[in-house]
């Protein structure tokens, strides 16, 4: 395998994890109400005999500031939605009026600010685990095209150099976005 090869296939790990974040980080609840909040939700849909996510099965708006409303596009998954919602960890009471769900999003007291910022940080550090990972597994192709004499000891040196360069940079950007998320968690 290639060295570029090796380099790009480690890049492209690594920027599954920082994706990955990015949509966990989407469904982390701050003190507005926001349509990520939900919107890719898992919903065990019955009559579908499926699972699907929120967004697939409802229209998702916020109105009045903070609340949320989710209008299905099948009156009949109504409460699939509804017992979805329930059964997540968003701590928050679903109101239903036969067409449509409101989820009226409440302040964050600091407590739970302080344990959403700990939860984030806790998904971050699952990532870059998997940047980690990734790392790991361009550094052991690395060493085994220099066993079986593909690449030069150079070559092998210069792309642990550059798999090293991404996973910093990798790192970085993940302090970054959990940096930002934490900062409007705390924002009252």
């Amino acid at each position: 395998m290639a060295l570029d090869d090796i380099l790009l296939e480690c890049e492209e790990q690594m920027e599954k994890a920082t994706d990955f974040l990015k949509q966990e980080l989407r469904a982390v609840r701050t003190g507005r109400a926001s349509t990520g909040l939900v919107d890719t939700l898992r919903v065990e849909v019955e009559s579908y005999g499926t699972t699907m996510m929120l967004k697939e099965l409802a229209n998702l708006a916020v109105a009045e500031g903070n609340v949320v409303v989710i209008k299905p596009f099948d009156p009949g998954t109504l409460k699939d939605i509804q017992r979805a919602i329930e059964k997540s960890e968003l701590g928050i009471n679903p109101h239903s009026d036969g067409k449509m769900i409101r989820l009226p999003v409440p302040p964050l007291s600091t407590e739970r600010r302080k344990q959403l910022v700990a939860r984030v940080r806790e998904l971050a550090e699952q990532q870059k685990v998997s940047v980690r990972g990734a790392r790991r597994d361009a550094n052991k192709t690395l060493d085994a095209e220099k066993k079986a004499k593909t690449l030069t000891e150079d070559d092998v040196e210069a792309g642990q150099e550059q798999i090293q360069k991404l996973t910093d940079d990798c790192c970085k950007k993940i302090d970054a976005m959990v940096e930002e998320k934490a900062k409007e968690i705390m924002e009252v």
